[in-house]
């Protein structure tokens, strides 16, 4: 008899069946078994942040969660975000104005900057900043962060 279970998610609009041991994580299920890197691991205790998902229309730690909790949901990943080749207003924006340096806390970033935008399309800086606290940049481009997502956000109110 298996120990595995079967996990049946929707990750930025296609479907992926796998079976899986229950103590697979989600982070794990996303890179290893879907082939979606972008999703980063970094301390794999939920403190960081690179690892930010959607799942069902909100953000959760992807390194925090199992694959067979989310079995049925709607996940969205960075990849997501864009549309094919062409970036999204805000991955634009971080390209633009440099919120983006290592690259290592973006998808997180965007992920969370991304929920923000959607609940709240005019959003001042201090919640900017309040939104991304809960994600790491080490190379310290936070000011650079926070002025990328409200260009984006008066982008996409143009």
């Amino acid at each position: 008899m298996s120990d595995k279970q079967s996990v049946s998610v929707t990750i930025n609009g296609h479907v992926y069946t796998e079976d899986c041991e229950p103590r697979l994580t989600l982070a794990d299920f996303i890179r290893h078994r879907c082939g979606l890197t972008g999703t980063h691991l970094g301390c794999e205790h939920g403190v960081c942040g690179a690892c930010t998902i959607m799942v069902d229309g909100r953000t959760a730690r992807a390194c925090l969660m199992l694959a067979v909790q989310v079995d049925g949901a709607t996940i969205t990943t960075v990849e997501g975000l864009a549309d094919g080749d062409t970036l999204n207003p805000l991955q634009e924006a971080f390209w633009n104005n440099h919120g983006l340096q290592c690259g290592f806390c973006t998808p997180g970033m965007l992920m969370c900057a991304t929920e923000l935008l959607e609940s709240n399309p005019e959003p001042t800086a201090e919640q900017v900043r309040e939104q991304l606290s809960g994600n790491l940049c080490r190379c310290t481009g936070y000011d650079s962060i926070v002025q990328s997502v409200l260009i984006a956000a008066e982008n996409q109110r143009r």
